[in-house]
């Protein structure tokens, strides 16, 4: 999400050794986590990848969100949460089953995808193998086999040994060097480049994969018959219902949106600019790193990504703009209601309380319409029957139905209001 101000707030730290490092670590991770409940915000802090920043550990919070652009894994029943990109997928748990029919080759004209194999065929993606080349590090070519239901999962790959990094696929025209056949038709069988296969695609009994020629497939593959039996790897996204890497439940997918990241950067960067200093024993040290960031506008925008509604915003009252909109009813033919008016809004502000004063000469239904938009959390509407009857019409911004509060009553009620709103 990006939006066309951003602001961020940076804080880094610097340490004797890892022990003060992860003390202040857990400490700012709890603080970021205390910041956002208060901020009402329904978010999880998630293992992540160090990335390009680097460092031994690091954990992201993210906002759930449909509009997110990361997935996170969570478990159902535990507190496992972290990036896909960093979740394990655990191997299969129990025996793969043993061949139950022979390989043949069989004709699959045009037939280049999994979605059009399976057609084809009439078979499910999982009993599928795909087969990925990318370019490798002792050798110019590996190819990467996966379930024909599961993603490549690249921040895995690119950490494997033999696997460039970072991760690159090789062309159409190194592929057809090195297999003899176009993307589309790839297979392990027979494949004279180093293979690396996940735990799951090595599980899998009687498959069917590319043949390595044109218009061509194998069915009723087997590892330790047709093919040489392998050790898999993690290679994949985890996906939902995948076991939970804690071993409580099963694994939730959602999106979320970055608006918060820590890392423990330890002495990447210190050693390398030689940023040291003296320690107990008087020997000079690198200092121990860690960095810590809010992106404060991502945190406004991904407010609004969770908390809207078809009427507009919906702010959670911590960070809503002004807690309370007062809205006078034609203010601009009367002057009692003026008066009545300009007394209640300094007397809300007297009290502590942010309001927006709409005084402009509209339509109720647009003052009304405007306001839900901007998604203030209480609205309070003074109209010339209220001032007659001594009351104020009070709704929150999710209420299905507003109530009259009496008009002597009404700043103390709505101070108790926003005060239990911001404690929940």
């Amino acid at each position: 999400m990006r939006a066309r101000e951003f602001v961020m707030k940076d804080a880094y730290s610097f340490h004797l050794d890892w022990a003060s490092l992860e003390a202040t670590y857990q400490r700012m991770h709890e603080t970021y986590s205390r910041i956002f409940t208060r901020l009402g915000l329904d978010f999880r802090a998630v293992m992540a990848d160090t990335g390009a920043i680097g460092g031994q550990a690091s954990h992201e919070f993210h906002v759930l969100a449909d509009s997110g652009e990361d997935a996170i894994a969570f478990s159902s029943a535990g507190d496992y949460a972290a990036n896909v990109e960093l979740a394990p997928a655990l191997p299969p748990e129990g025996d793969r089953p043993p061949p139950g029919r022979p390989m043949e080759r069989v004709d699959t004209p045009g037939m280049r995808t999994i979605e059009e194999v399976c057609g084809f065929l009439d078979v499910a993606p999982r009993q599928c193998l795909k087969t990925l080349i990318v370019h490798g590090q002792d050798s110019p070519l590996v190819a990467l086999v996966l379930r024909g239901d599961h993603a490549l999962n690249p921040v895995k790959a690119e950490k494997l040994p033999g696997v460039a990094s970072p991760l690159d696929f090789a062309t159409e025209e190194e592929i057809r060097r090195a297999t003899g056949s176009p993307p589309g038709y790839l297979g392990p069988v027979g494949l004279n480049i180093p293979l690396i296969v996940d735990h799951a695609a090595a599980h899998v009994a009687d498959f069917v994969c590319g043949a390595n020629e044109r218009d061509r497939h194998l069915v009723g593959v087997n590892w330790g018959r047709d093919l040489p039996e392998v050790a898999g790897v993690d290679l994949r996204n985890v996906v939902e219902g995948d076991p939970s890497p804690d071993g409580t439940g099963t694994l939730r997918i959602a999106r979320g949106i970055e608006v918060g990241h820590i890392f423990q950067l330890g002495d990447k960067y210190s050693a390398a600019m030689d940023a040291t200093i003296l320690d107990e024993n008087g020997r000079s040290v690198p200092m121990i790193m860690g960095c810590y960031g809010i992106g404060v506008t991502r945190v406004v925008a991904a407010a609004i990504e969770q908390h809207h509604d078809e009427r507009g915003i919906v702010w959670p009252t911590p960070i809503a703009p002004f807690q309370v909109a007062l809205a006078p009813i034609n203010m601009h033919k009367s002057q009692r209601l003026r008066e009545a008016a300009d007394r209640l809004y300094a007397a809300l502000t007297e009290a502590g309380l942010e309001v927006l004063y709409d005084d402009r000469s509209v339509r109720p239904g647009v003052m009304f319409a405007d306001l839900e938009l901007i998604g203030i959390p209480h609205r309070l509407v003074l109209g010339e029957r209220g001032l007659d009857a001594n009351q104020v019409e009070y709704k929150g911004r999710t209420a299905a139905q507003s109530r009259d509060l009496p008009l002597d009553q009404a700043v103390d009620w709505i101070r108790a209001e926003v005060s239990g709103c911001e404690s929940r």
